[in-house]
Protein backbone atom coordinates (compact mmCIF):
# COMPACT_ATOMS: atom_id res chain seq x y z
CA UNK A 1 0.00 0.00 0.00
CA UNK A 2 2.88 2.37 0.71
CA UNK A 3 4.32 1.71 -2.75
CA UNK A 4 0.94 2.44 -4.34
CA UNK A 5 0.61 5.70 -2.42
CA UNK A 6 4.05 6.72 -3.64
CA UNK A 7 3.20 5.98 -7.28
CA UNK A 8 -0.26 7.61 -7.42
CA UNK A 9 1.03 11.25 -7.37
CA UNK A 10 3.36 10.60 -10.33
CA UNK A 11 0.59 8.83 -12.23
CA UNK A 12 -1.80 11.73 -11.64
CA UNK A 13 0.76 14.15 -13.08
CA UNK A 14 1.06 12.02 -16.21
CA UNK A 15 -2.72 11.76 -16.43
CA UNK A 16 -3.10 15.56 -16.16
CA UNK A 17 -0.77 16.20 -19.10
CA UNK A 18 -2.33 13.54 -21.32
CA UNK A 19 -5.89 14.62 -20.51
CA UNK A 20 -5.21 18.32 -21.10
CA UNK A 21 -3.61 17.40 -24.44
CA UNK A 22 -6.73 15.51 -25.52
CA UNK A 23 -8.89 18.50 -24.58
CA UNK A 24 -7.18 20.74 -27.17
CA UNK A 25 -5.58 18.42 -29.74
CA UNK A 26 -7.33 18.04 -33.11
CA UNK A 27 -9.24 14.83 -33.89
CA UNK A 28 -9.32 13.88 -30.18
CA UNK A 29 -11.01 17.11 -29.02
CA UNK A 30 -13.93 17.00 -31.46
CA UNK A 31 -17.45 16.85 -30.07
CA UNK A 32 -18.21 13.74 -32.10
CA UNK A 33 -15.78 11.75 -29.93
CA UNK A 34 -17.57 10.65 -26.71
CA UNK A 35 -16.19 12.01 -23.46
CA UNK A 36 -16.02 8.50 -21.98
CA UNK A 37 -13.77 7.41 -24.85
CA UNK A 38 -11.51 10.44 -24.36
CA UNK A 39 -11.12 9.76 -20.63
CA UNK A 40 -10.53 6.04 -21.18
CA UNK A 41 -7.97 6.65 -23.93
CA UNK A 42 -6.19 9.23 -21.77
CA UNK A 43 -6.16 6.77 -18.86
CA UNK A 44 -4.63 3.90 -20.83
CA UNK A 45 -2.10 6.15 -22.58
CA UNK A 46 -1.17 7.53 -19.15
CA UNK A 47 -0.57 4.00 -17.89
CA UNK A 48 1.76 3.28 -20.82
CA UNK A 49 3.67 6.52 -20.27
CA UNK A 50 3.79 6.02 -16.51
CA UNK A 51 5.32 2.57 -16.87
CA UNK A 52 8.12 4.26 -18.82
CA UNK A 53 8.76 7.48 -16.88
CA UNK A 54 6.81 7.31 -13.64
CA UNK A 55 8.85 4.89 -11.57
CA UNK A 56 12.08 6.86 -11.89
CA UNK A 57 10.55 10.21 -10.90
CA UNK A 58 10.34 11.36 -7.30
CA UNK A 59 7.27 13.57 -6.91
CA UNK A 60 6.88 15.59 -3.71
CA UNK A 61 3.47 15.37 -2.08
CA UNK A 62 3.63 18.70 -0.26
CA UNK A 63 2.16 22.05 -1.34
CA UNK A 64 4.43 22.17 -4.40
CA UNK A 65 2.40 19.28 -5.86
CA UNK A 66 -0.31 21.78 -6.86
CA UNK A 67 2.27 23.72 -8.86
CA UNK A 68 3.41 20.47 -10.48
CA UNK A 69 -0.18 19.73 -11.55
CA UNK A 70 -0.48 23.23 -13.05
CA UNK A 71 2.77 22.74 -14.96
CA UNK A 72 1.61 19.44 -16.42
CA UNK A 73 -1.75 20.88 -17.45
CA UNK A 74 0.00 23.85 -19.07
CA UNK A 75 2.40 21.57 -20.94
CA UNK A 76 -0.43 19.44 -22.33
CA UNK A 77 -2.45 22.48 -23.36
CA UNK A 78 0.50 24.10 -25.12
CA UNK A 79 1.36 20.95 -27.09
CA UNK A 80 -2.27 20.48 -28.12
CA UNK A 81 -2.65 24.18 -28.98
CA UNK A 82 0.36 24.14 -31.29
CA UNK A 83 -1.06 21.20 -33.23
CA UNK A 84 -4.51 22.82 -33.37
CA UNK A 85 -3.01 26.02 -34.82
CA UNK A 86 -2.07 24.19 -38.01
CA UNK A 87 -5.59 22.82 -38.41
CA UNK A 88 -7.01 26.35 -38.30
CA UNK A 89 -4.95 27.27 -41.36
CA UNK A 90 -7.55 25.88 -43.77
CA UNK A 91 -10.40 27.59 -41.92
CA UNK A 92 -8.60 30.93 -42.01
CA UNK A 93 -7.84 30.56 -45.71
CA UNK A 94 -11.47 29.52 -46.30
CA UNK A 95 -12.69 32.65 -44.51
CA UNK A 96 -10.49 34.82 -46.74
CA UNK A 97 -11.72 33.02 -49.87
CA UNK A 98 -15.38 33.25 -48.85
CA UNK A 99 -15.01 36.96 -48.16
CA UNK A 100 -13.62 37.49 -51.67
CA UNK A 101 -16.24 35.26 -53.33
CA UNK A 102 -19.16 36.91 -51.54
CA UNK A 103 -19.95 33.92 -49.34
CA UNK A 104 -18.66 35.45 -46.12
CA UNK A 105 -22.19 35.95 -44.80
CA UNK A 106 -23.14 32.31 -45.41
CA UNK A 107 -21.31 30.71 -42.48
CA UNK A 108 -22.47 27.34 -41.19
CA UNK A 109 -22.20 25.58 -37.83
CA UNK A 110 -19.54 22.92 -37.92
CA UNK A 111 -20.80 19.76 -36.13
CA UNK A 112 -17.21 18.71 -35.36
CA UNK A 113 -16.12 21.84 -33.50
CA UNK A 114 -19.55 23.33 -32.74
CA UNK A 115 -18.61 26.84 -33.93
CA UNK A 116 -19.60 28.95 -36.93
CA UNK A 117 -17.13 28.43 -39.80
CA UNK A 118 -17.00 29.49 -43.46
CA UNK A 119 -18.29 26.99 -46.01
CA UNK A 120 -15.07 26.75 -48.01
CA UNK A 121 -13.03 26.48 -44.82
CA UNK A 122 -15.28 23.70 -43.53
CA UNK A 123 -14.90 21.79 -46.80
CA UNK A 124 -11.12 22.06 -46.63
CA UNK A 125 -11.12 21.15 -42.94
CA UNK A 126 -13.05 17.92 -43.57
CA UNK A 127 -10.70 16.98 -46.42
CA UNK A 128 -7.74 17.79 -44.19
CA UNK A 129 -9.07 15.52 -41.43
CA UNK A 130 -9.50 12.66 -43.91
CA UNK A 131 -5.95 13.11 -45.21
CA UNK A 132 -4.63 13.34 -41.63
CA UNK A 133 -6.34 10.11 -40.63
CA UNK A 134 -5.28 8.36 -43.85
CA UNK A 135 -1.58 9.00 -43.09
CA UNK A 136 -2.07 7.89 -39.44
CA UNK A 137 -1.44 11.40 -38.18
CA UNK A 138 -3.31 10.67 -34.94
CA UNK A 139 -0.67 8.01 -34.21
CA UNK A 140 2.03 10.64 -34.64
CA UNK A 141 0.19 12.91 -32.21
CA UNK A 142 0.09 10.15 -29.61
CA UNK A 143 3.78 9.44 -30.10
CA UNK A 144 4.52 13.19 -29.81
CA UNK A 145 2.79 13.53 -26.44
CA UNK A 146 4.50 10.35 -25.24
CA UNK A 147 7.92 11.55 -26.43
CA UNK A 148 7.39 14.91 -24.71
CA UNK A 149 8.53 13.32 -21.43
CA UNK A 150 12.01 12.90 -22.86
CA UNK A 151 12.22 16.67 -23.39
CA UNK A 152 10.05 17.80 -20.48
CA UNK A 153 10.18 15.29 -17.59
CA UNK A 154 7.92 15.39 -14.56
CA UNK A 155 10.48 17.34 -12.52
CA UNK A 156 10.59 20.16 -15.09
CA UNK A 157 10.90 23.89 -14.59
CA UNK A 158 8.34 25.04 -17.15
CA UNK A 159 7.30 28.19 -15.30
CA UNK A 160 10.87 29.49 -15.59
CA UNK A 161 10.70 29.08 -19.37
CA UNK A 162 7.38 30.94 -19.42
CA UNK A 163 8.76 33.77 -17.29
CA UNK A 164 11.77 34.17 -19.57
CA UNK A 165 9.48 34.68 -22.57
CA UNK A 166 10.80 31.83 -24.69
CA UNK A 167 7.46 30.05 -24.86
CA UNK A 168 5.51 33.23 -25.65
CA UNK A 169 7.97 34.11 -28.41
CA UNK A 170 7.64 30.65 -29.94
CA UNK A 171 3.82 30.76 -29.85
CA UNK A 172 3.75 34.23 -31.43
CA UNK A 173 6.12 33.14 -34.20
CA UNK A 174 4.13 29.96 -34.82
CA UNK A 175 0.88 31.92 -35.00
CA UNK A 176 2.44 34.29 -37.54
CA UNK A 177 3.72 31.33 -39.60
CA UNK A 178 0.29 29.67 -39.66
CA UNK A 179 -1.37 32.91 -40.73
CA UNK A 180 1.19 33.32 -43.51
CA UNK A 181 0.48 29.76 -44.68
CA UNK A 182 -3.25 30.57 -44.72
CA UNK A 183 -2.57 33.61 -46.92
CA UNK A 184 -0.41 31.52 -49.26
CA UNK A 185 -3.11 28.83 -49.57
CA UNK A 186 -5.81 31.39 -50.37
CA UNK A 187 -3.58 33.40 -52.74
CA UNK A 188 -4.64 31.71 -56.05
CA UNK A 189 -8.34 32.27 -55.43
CA UNK A 190 -7.78 35.78 -54.09
CA UNK A 191 -5.81 36.70 -57.22
CA UNK A 192 -8.55 35.20 -59.41
CA UNK A 193 -11.17 37.25 -57.55
CA UNK A 194 -9.04 40.38 -57.96
CA UNK A 195 -8.74 39.83 -61.71
CA UNK A 196 -12.50 39.28 -61.87
CA UNK A 197 -13.05 42.61 -60.10
CA UNK A 198 -10.70 44.30 -62.59
CA UNK A 199 -12.67 42.79 -65.48
CA UNK A 200 -15.95 43.94 -63.98
CA UNK A 201 -14.52 47.44 -63.49
CA UNK A 202 -13.49 47.57 -67.19
CA UNK A 203 -16.95 46.32 -68.15
CA UNK A 204 -18.57 49.05 -66.10
CA UNK A 205 -16.47 51.68 -67.86
CA UNK A 206 -16.93 50.37 -71.39
CA UNK A 207 -20.59 49.27 -71.13
CA UNK A 208 -22.37 51.32 -68.47
CA UNK A 209 -25.74 49.80 -69.42
CA UNK A 210 -24.76 46.55 -67.68
CA UNK A 211 -25.52 46.39 -63.96
CA UNK A 212 -22.17 45.25 -62.58
CA UNK A 213 -23.57 44.63 -59.09
CA UNK A 214 -26.08 42.14 -60.46
CA UNK A 215 -23.59 40.39 -62.75
CA UNK A 216 -20.62 40.49 -60.38
CA UNK A 217 -21.97 38.42 -57.48
CA UNK A 218 -22.86 35.22 -59.41
CA UNK A 219 -19.84 35.65 -61.68
CA UNK A 220 -17.42 35.76 -58.75
CA UNK A 221 -19.07 32.70 -57.21
CA UNK A 222 -18.76 30.77 -60.49
CA UNK A 223 -15.12 31.78 -60.97
CA UNK A 224 -14.33 30.90 -57.36
CA UNK A 225 -15.95 27.47 -57.60
CA UNK A 226 -14.18 26.80 -60.91
CA UNK A 227 -10.82 27.70 -59.35
CA UNK A 228 -11.63 25.53 -56.33
CA UNK A 229 -12.34 22.54 -58.59
CA UNK A 230 -9.05 23.08 -60.42
CA UNK A 231 -7.09 23.30 -57.15
CA UNK A 232 -8.86 20.42 -55.42
CA UNK A 233 -6.52 17.62 -56.69
CA UNK A 234 -3.53 19.36 -55.12
CA UNK A 235 -5.02 19.59 -51.65
CA UNK A 236 -3.55 16.24 -50.59
CA UNK A 237 0.03 17.37 -51.20
CA UNK A 238 -0.77 20.75 -49.68
CA UNK A 239 -2.11 19.23 -46.48
CA UNK A 240 0.89 16.92 -46.16
CA UNK A 241 3.10 20.00 -46.35
CA UNK A 242 1.08 21.55 -43.53
CA UNK A 243 1.51 18.40 -41.45
CA UNK A 244 5.27 18.51 -42.03
CA UNK A 245 5.31 22.09 -40.72
CA UNK A 246 3.21 20.99 -37.74
CA UNK A 247 5.59 18.22 -36.68
CA UNK A 248 8.58 20.54 -37.20
CA UNK A 249 6.88 23.07 -34.93
CA UNK A 250 6.41 20.36 -32.29
CA UNK A 251 10.13 19.55 -32.47
CA UNK A 252 10.96 23.24 -31.99
CA UNK A 253 8.53 23.39 -29.07
CA UNK A 254 10.25 20.48 -27.36
CA UNK A 255 13.59 22.24 -27.85
CA UNK A 256 12.12 25.32 -26.12
CA UNK A 257 10.94 23.07 -23.29
CA UNK A 258 14.39 21.51 -22.98
CA UNK A 259 16.00 24.91 -22.48
CA UNK A 260 14.30 25.22 -19.10
CA UNK A 261 16.92 24.66 -16.35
Amino acid sequence: MDIVMQLIPAFMLVFCRITSFFVVAPVFSTKTVPAVFKIGLAFFVSIIVFLTVGFDSKVPTDATYIMAVMKEVLAGLVIGYVTYLFFTIVQTSGAIIDMQMGLGIANIVDPISGVSVPMTGNLKYMIMLLVFLSINGHHYLLSAIMDSYRWLPLDNNLFHTVSEGGLAEFLARTFADTFMLALQISAPLVVAMFLTDVGLALLARTAPQYNVFVIGVPLKILVGLAMLVLLLPGFGVLFQMIFDHMFQALDKLFVVFQKSP
